[in-house]
């Protein structure tokens, strides 16, 4: 499948990424060749295939999941005790969305 400039900035710019023509040309045709990949899947056939994982299931004495045990949370003076920077009881951290 064949991006066009165009679109490549659209997606760039939702990502609040910024990048040069060089950069549109790669990304076109990378990203290209991931939607191609993503069509070839999507023609297959996955009636008869079985799903492999489902989060809402009977365990059973297989099942990976841990225990749920109730333990003390952690305190908010503990939470920040290795912030580079907090106050008033919260994280801080550079702006870094501009517009």
């Amino acid at each position: 499948m064949k991006l066009t400039d165009d679109e490549v900035r659209y997606v760039a710019d939702l990502a609040n990424l910024r990048l040069s023509d060089d950069e549109v040309k790669r990304m076109s045709h990378d990203l290209g060749e991931i939607l191609t990949h993503i069509e070839q899947l999507n023609a297959l056939d996955t009636a008869e295939v079985a799903p492999m994982a489902q989060v809402l299931y009977d365990a059973d004495e297989t099942a990976t999941l841990r225990e749920d045990v109730p333990h003390q949370p952690l305190s908010n003076k503990e939470a920040l005790a290795n912030a580079a920077e907090s106050g008033a009881g919260y994280y801080k951290v550079p702006r870094v969305i501009e517009r």
